[in-house]
């Protein structure tokens, strides 16, 4: 199941468990945010288009961290001018997200599925003990 979201003015086509970038949206990293510009909804055998969005849709995100785009240089140059020269930078605020459910009227509810923790066995845990043993020496 996927569907296309509108957040920020821009669109992004998105399933369950997937992570993406979009300018910031209010949230602490590990709460969770509801997407409700839905724009277009698929389960693989039925496909809803809104006008312009679908009513009822939902998509559930879990906000994952608050970051600062990469930099951006912008530079003014008048070869004409005599030694004009402006050079200003731009960092865009971000929000990082993971879709964890999507929902839509008359469709089944697609969630991420649960990764499971990965066990540690006794012989790893002992290692990682005594390596931490040897550097606080």
């Amino acid at each position: 199941m996927y569907a296309v979201v509108r957040t920020g003015g821009k669109q992004y086509k998105v399933s369950p468990d997937d992570v993406i970038v979009v300018e910031r949206i209010a949230g602490d990293a590990g709460s969770t945010v509801q997407l409700d510009d839905i724009l277009m909804v698929s389960d693989g055998s039925k496909t809803t288009v809104g006008t312009p969005t679908v009513a009822g849709a939902k998509v559930a995100a879990q906000v994952v961290d608050q970051a600062r785009g990469e930099k951006i240089v912008v530079l003014k140059f008048r070869p004409r001018t005599r030694s004009f020269r402006r050079t200003k930078g731009h960092r865009q605020e971000i929000t990082v997200l993971r879709v964890t459910e999507i929902s839509a009227p008359g469709m089944t509810t697609a969630k991420a599925e649960a990764k499971p923790k990965r066990a540690r066995s006794e012989e790893h845990t002992s290692e990682l003990q005594s390596r931490l043993h040897l550097v606080c020496r």
